[in-house]
C-alpha cells in the first residue's frame, strides 16, 4: 500500500512511542521513530519526514525549545506536542512557539490519527506554495481514464469550457476524480504553462484556510513572524482548484465572491489591496443550491460558480470502465512498487462490476492495490478482495450451515464486517464497536485482521 505520509515520533518512553507508531503504521503512514533529539535531527536531515509528533518532557531537554530546531531542520514539517496529563500551559506555549496542535497522553490514541492528518495537510500545503515551478502536469485529458458514455459527456464539457477562461463548478460523488479533471481544464487552458493549486476546503479551518488562501503579513496573528503569500498570490496567471467548497464559512465565501466579482483582495492583518489573477475551478459533492436555501451557502457565491457545471458520473454508473481502472491500477501500483503486473481473473470482473462502490474510484484504487499485495501468483482473483465482496445482501457474514464456530472467530468477523462497512476508517469502526481506538488496534493485530 502506498504511504499516507512520513512521521516522525519522538519520545523517550519506549512504551508508548511503540504503540503510537503501531497505531499510525496500521492507517499506512510510514513511522521513524527516535527516543532523543540528537536520533531526531539525524532522522530529520535524513528521511523526508513531514509531520513530528514529540514530547514536551523528554528527559534531557525540553520539547518546546526544540520546535524551532525540528523547524530549521525541516521548515515545511508541522509539529505536534505531546503533553502530560492535560497540561494546558505546556499546550499553550507549543503553540505559540510553532506547533501545530498539541495532544494529551492517555487518551487512548483517539484524537492522534485525525489531527496528524490535518498537519499532513498543511505540511503538503506549505510545501507546494514553495515548490510551484516543480510541479507536473497530469497530462491533461489523457488522465482521464475510461470509455462509457457517461464520462465521454462530461469530458466533452470540460473540454468544451477550458479555453473558456470561466470559473468552473464540478459536482459529483466523493472520490469521482474532480481533482484530475480540474488540472484537465487547466492543461488545456491557455494558463497551462502557469501553476495549478489544489486546496481542501474541508481539511482546514476557518483561519487557517484564510491565511493559506490570501497569506498574511508580520504581526496578524500570534507566530505570524513574517509576511507569507497565500494561493492566490502563488498560483498567480495560473488556476486555483478549490476543492470542497461547501465545507467553506460563510465568512470566506464572502471574501472569495468579492474576488470573482472584482479581483481584489486582503491579505489577513493588511489594509493594502492585493489583485488576483487566477481561474477559479470548485469542487463540491453536495447540493450547494439545496444549501443555500438553508443558508449555509451563499446563493450569490453559487450563481458565480454555477455559470458552468460539469457533472462527474459515479463509477458504479461507468460499465466496463471498472474493469478498465482496476487494470489500471493494479499496473501502476506494481510499477511503483517494482512488482510484476498480475492479470484479473475472469471471475473476479462480475464482483467488480456488481459492487456499489460508494467511494468511486479512490474505494477501487485501495481495492486493487491490496489485492495486488496479497496476490501470489500471476492473476488477481476474486478471493483477493475485501471482506465485503464476500457478505450476504445485508451484511453478515455467510457461514456455513450448521457449522460450529468459536466467540473470538465471530468477533473477528464482526470488526472484519465494521472495517469494510466504514471504509477501512478504524476511528468510526471503533465509535461504532463502542471501543476505543486503541483496543481496536489491539485486536486487529491480535486476530492479524
Amino acid at each position: 500500500m502506498n504511504s499516507r505520509g512520513c512521521i516522525l515520533i519522538v519520545d523517550d518512553e519506549d512504551d508508548l512511542r511503540n504503540l503510537m507508531a503501531k497505531v499510525l503504521e496500521l492507517e499506512d503512514f510510514t513511522v521513524y521513530t527516535a527516543s532523543t533529539p540528537q536520533q531526531a535531527f539525524h532522522i530529520l536531515e535524513n528521511k523526508e519526514v513531514e509531520v513530528v509528533v514529540s514530547d514536551v518532557r523528554l528527559e534531557i531537554a525540553n520539547g518546546i525549545d526544540l520546535i524551532p530546531e525540528y523547524k530549521q531542520k525541516k521548515p515545511f514539517a508541522e509539529i505536534i506536542m505531546l503533553t502530560a496529563y492535560g497540561n494546558i500551559p505546556d499546550g499553550v506555549n507549543s503553540i505559540k512557539r510553532g506547533a501545530f496542535d498539541y495532544l494529551t497522553k492517555g487518551d487512548d490514541n483517539v484524537r492522534i490519527v485525525p489531527v496528524v492528518e490535518k498537519a499532513l495537510e498543511k505540511a503538503r500545503i506549505s510545501s507546494r506554495l514553495f515548490q510551484i515551478e516543480d510541479d507536473i502536469p497530469l497530462g491533461g485529458f489523457d488522465a482521464v481514464i475510461g470509455e462509457s458514455e457517461s464520462l465521454k459527456s462530461s469530458i466533452k464539457l470540460a473540454t468544451r469550457v477550458a479555453s473558456a477562461d470561466l470559473s468552473v463548478l464540478l459536482t459529483g460523488d466523493t472520490g469521482t476524480g474532480k481533482e484530475v479533471f480540474a488540472n484537465a481544464i487547466h492543461q488545456a487552458s491557455k494558463r497551462k504553462t502557469k501553476a495549478f493549486m489544489a486546496v481542501n476546503c474541508s481539511a482546514l479551518g476557518k483561519e487557517l484556510l484564510e491565511s493559506e488562501l490570501f497569506g498574511h503579513v508580520k504581526g496578524a496573528f500570534t507566530g505570524a513572524t513574517a509576511d507569507k503569500k497565500g494561493f492566490f498570490e502563488a498560483a498567480s496567471g495560473g488556476t486555483l482548484f478549490l476543492d470542497e467548497i461547501g465545507e467553506m464559512s460563510l465568512d470566506l465565501q464572502a471574501k472569495l465572491l468579492r474576488i470573482l466579482e472584482t479581483s481584489m483582495y486582503y491579505m489577513v492583518g493588511s489594509t493594502k489591496e492585493k489583485k488576483a489573477n487566477v481561474r477559479i475551478i470548485a469542487a463540491t459533492n453536495r447540493d450547494l443550491l439545496h444549501e443555500s436555501e438553508n443558508g449555509r451557502f451563499r446563493l450569490d457565491l453559487y450563481y458565480r460558480l454555477s455559470a458552468f457545471v460539469v457533472e462527474l458520473p459515479p463509477l458504479n454508473q461507468r460499465g466496463e470502465d471498472v474493469i478498465i481502472l482496476a487494470k489500471f491500477f493494479v499496473k501502476q501500483a506494481a510499477e511503483r512498487m517494482g512488482m510484476p503486473v498480475p492479470k484479473l481473473s475472469k471471475s473476479i470482473e462480475p464482483a467488480l462490476k456488481k459492487h456499489a462502490w460508494k467511494g468511486n474510484l479512490r474505494e477501487l484504487k485501495n481495492v486493487m492495490e491490496r489485492a495486488l499485495i496479497l496476490c501470489d501468483g500471476q492473476e488477481i482473483s476474486e478471493e483477493l478482495l475485501p471482506a465485503d465482496f464476500h457478505t450476504a445482501s445485508h451484511g453478515a457474514a455467510i457461514l456455513r450451515p450448521n457449522a460450529v464456530v468459536d466467540l473470538a472467530s465471530i468477533e473477528r468477523d464482526h470488526i472484519m464486517n465494521m472495517l469494510a462497512f466504514t471504509k477501512g476508517n478504524k476511528t468510526k469502526t471503533a465509535e461504532i464497536l463502542g471501543i476505543g481506538i486503541a483496543t481496536l488496534y489491539r485486536k486487529i493485530q491480535e486476530y492479524g485482521i
